[in-house]
């Protein structure tokens, strides 16, 4: 069978549309509202840490001990920890999804960086609300 123009008709029967995610959508706009809020919390970290009252050479135990007793720089340090693993492991997926060839490739690595994400957030978030500056000897 053909149409007016001439052309054959396709044999495969009509699948119907695939549903279609937005997830590629609210990812990309994830890293833009993340990607402008780590530029502040980047920028105030990097100012506070070194340039303000002697800049690096005043950091040490006891400074970061007085810095995290104050919950708004926990969640500061945790906004800027979880923030910056989910926006890289982000930006990481979309570069193994645009270069890697195979499909069991992609899933590996995928698995990896899931992985290893996971463990630093959970690691970091574990030492941020369980340092204890009393320690002793």
């Amino acid at each position: 069978m053909t149409n007016a123009l001439g052309l054959a008709k396709p044999r495969a029967p009509r699948r119907p549309a695939a549903r279609r995610s937005n997830f590629e959508l609210y990812s990309w706009l994830f890293m833009r509202i993340s990607g402008m809020a780590l530029v502040v919390l980047v920028l105030g970290h990097l100012f506070i840490m070194n340039i303000l009252d002697g800049g690096v050479h005043r950091i040490n135990f006891g400074f970061v001990a007085g810095r995290w007793a104050s919950p708004f720089w926990q969640m500061w340090d945790l906004a800027m920890l979880w923030l910056a693993q989910i926006h890289g492991g982000n930006g990481l997926r979309t570069v193994i999804n645009d270069y890697a060839r195979k499909d069991a490739t992609r899933f590996w690595l995928k698995i990896l960086l899931y992985v290893s994400m996971v463990l630093i957030i959970s690691l970091g978030t574990f030492v941020i609300f369980t340092f204890d500056p009393n320690i002793t000897d």
